[in-house]
Order: structure tokens, then sequence, then C-alpha cells
């Protein structure tokens, strides 16, 4: 059974960064085939893509996220990690980490001084 578990501060001020993890159990994250997404959702609005990164490393980002937006791996704790940088109140959502078959509970972020 895959589990996804996401992690990270939920409380960020202004202008810096975010940062998630999401540790993942049941499979290695270098599996064959498998691609690892970070997605959003923020309050009164639908899913909103944020990118990926595939079983290789290599890494996908939205167009419209792209400039703000770094995502990592550690593959011997079998995690990935997400990086927003300079971050605005529109930012605030629920992130979600998921392979499409399988998502984490999804965390609250909450940007705000």
């Amino acid at each position: 059974q895959v589990q996804l578990q996401e992690s990270g501060p939920g409380l960020v001020k202004p202008s810096q960064t975010l940062s998630l993890t999401c540790t993942v159990s049941g499979t290695s994250i270098t599996a064959n085939g498998d691609y690892w997404h970070w997605i959003r959702q923020a309050p009164g609005k639908g899913l909103e893509w944020i990118g990926n990164i595939a079983f290789s490393g290599s890494t996908y980002y939205s167009p419209s996220l792209k400039s703000r937006t770094s995502i990592s791996r550690d593959t011997s704790k079998n995690q990935f990690t997400l990086q927003l940088t300079s971050v605005t109140p529109e930012d605030t959502a629920i992130y979600f980490c998921t392979r499409w078959d399988d998502w984490g509970q999804g965390t609250q972020v909450t940007v705000s001084s």
C-alpha cells in the first residue's frame, strides 16, 4: 500500500519561501515510470497543478509558477520537496502530494504576516 504524507509549516510570512516535504512509503520514488506531483487548492478554487519530479529526477513545472518553484528529492529518505519562493497571501491553500493513484491527506498553508 502506497502512502504519502505532507509535512511543513502551516504559516509562512509574505515574501518568504514555502517549503513542504512529502514522505512516501510502500514504493520507491525512483520506481520506473512514476511521477510525483505537488497540487494545491486555494479557498473556493479548484485544484491547481504546481509541478512534478519524475522517477528519473527530471522536473516539470506549471508555467504560471515556474519562476518561483523548485521540486527536489532525497532518495535516501524516499522524500520529495516543494519550495515556493516569494509567497503572497494568494499562495494560501491546501497543498497535496500525489502520484495520481495515491494522495496525501493535504496540508494547510497560510501566508500571512
